[in-house]
């Protein structure tokens, strides 16, 4: 059984991995668990001996097939989590995340199969992040950020690459939700800000922070 810790770990390790596709360098673990360097090293070390990643000291740590079918199903507790809290708690989308946290390493296999099944198997989280179903599988998705859309370009709003409070806080209370139509007017070249229309009514300007951070599909 693997301790809370090494599931925090490998969980990192993962979207590490999954958002730069290379092998993940300790001092980007260490950033994004904000711990040591050295701490760091000397518990990957540990791991490594599980057969849960692979440690190179040049290079960095690779999650091993076990540790990746761990990690994924942390994620997918997670998620599962994080849609019972919004959808049955009314809690909002920039509450959950801590939350998730703790619940996320729940042991029982059979809670969380009745979780997802009460939910009516979600494919995706109130964020938009697709939640991997029982083996482990993940539904493709056809997603891309809206900042590498071009003028004319029309979709829906179904993800968001950052998940800080205080940009979902922001997309808020700019009215701006999953499930929103956003057609592209006009881009600035000075600043690469967007116009756009959302849902065919309300015109509204975006930064280029928040555009690169909408996770947007082709109606």
């Amino acid at each position: 059984m693997t301790s809370l810790a090494e599931e925090n770990y490998l969980k990192a390790i993962y979207k590490l991995h999954e958002k730069t596709g290379t092998i993940v360098s300790t001092s980007a673990l260490a950033d994004s668990l904000s711990v040591s360097a050295a701490s760091i090293t000397d518990f990957v070390k540990k791991i490594a001996l599980k057969k849960l990643i692979t440690y190179e000291k040049s290079k960095g740590v690779k999650l091993t097939e076990k540790g990746r079918q761990i990690a994924i199903n942390i994620i997918r507790k997670h998620r599962l989590w994080e849609v019972w809290l919004v959808t049955k708690l009314d809690f909002k989308w920039d509450e959950v995340h801590e939350i998730a946290e703790q619940l996320e390493h729940v042991v029982s296999d059979e809670l969380i199969e009745q979780l997802d099944r009460h939910l009516g198997y979600p494919k995706a989280d109130p964020h938009g992040d697709l939640i991997p179903d029982a083996k482990g599988q993940f539904a493709k998705s056809n997603s891309k950020p809206l900042i590498n859309c071009t003028v004319g370009y029309k979709g829906k709003l179904i993800g968001v690459a950052e998940h800080s409070n205080s940009f979902l806080q922001y997309l808020t209370k700019s009215n701006l939700k999953l499930g929103d139509e956003i057609a592209v007017v006009a881009i600035e070249d000075y600043d690469c800000s967007f116009e756009v229309t959302i849902n065919n009514k309300e015109k509204k300007l975006l930064s280029k922070e928040v555009v690169k951070n909408l996770l947007v599909a082709e109606i």
